[in-house]
C-alpha cells in the first residue's frame, strides 16, 4: 500500500524542481530577485523572450508556487514567493532523505 501523504509530498516537490530545471526560468527568477518586483512587460525585453514564451514559463513558476502575481490595471507584476523558495533550501526537505 502506498503512503498517500508521501506521494503527495513527492509530487509537490517534483513540480517545484521541474520548474527550477530550466535555464530560462532560472533567469526569470534571477531578474525578479534583482528587481524585487518585475512587470511582465519589462521581463519580455530584458530576457529577449516573446510574450507567449514568457507567459508559458511564468505559469510553470506560478504553478510551482515559486512566484506570486499581482495584477494592476492591464499589467501583471511578479515577486518571489520567499517562503516557498526558503522551504526548498531548508533542513525540512533534506530530512526526507537523511538517514538517522
Amino acid at each position: 500500500m502506498t503512503d498517500v501523504s508521501l506521494q503527495h509530498t513527492f509530487s509537490k516537490y517534483e513540480r517545484k524542481f521541474k520548474a527550477l530545471a530550466d535555464e530560462r526560468r532560472l533567469h526569470i527568477l534571477n531578474e525578479i530577485t534583482r528587481q524585487k518586483e518585475v512587470c511582465v512587460c519589462d521581463l519580455s525585453d530584458q530576457l529577449d523572450l516573446p510574450q507567449s514564451k514568457l507567459s508559458y514559463h511564468l505559469k510553470i513558476l506560478m504553478d510551482a508556487e515559486l512566484i506570486e502575481k499581482e495584477t494592476r490595471g492591464t499589467w501583471s507584476y511578479y515577486t518571489l514567493n520567499h517562503a516557498e523558495l526558503n522551504h526548498l533550501l531548508s533542513e525540512e526537505l533534506c530530512c526526507l532523505f537523511r538517514r538517522d
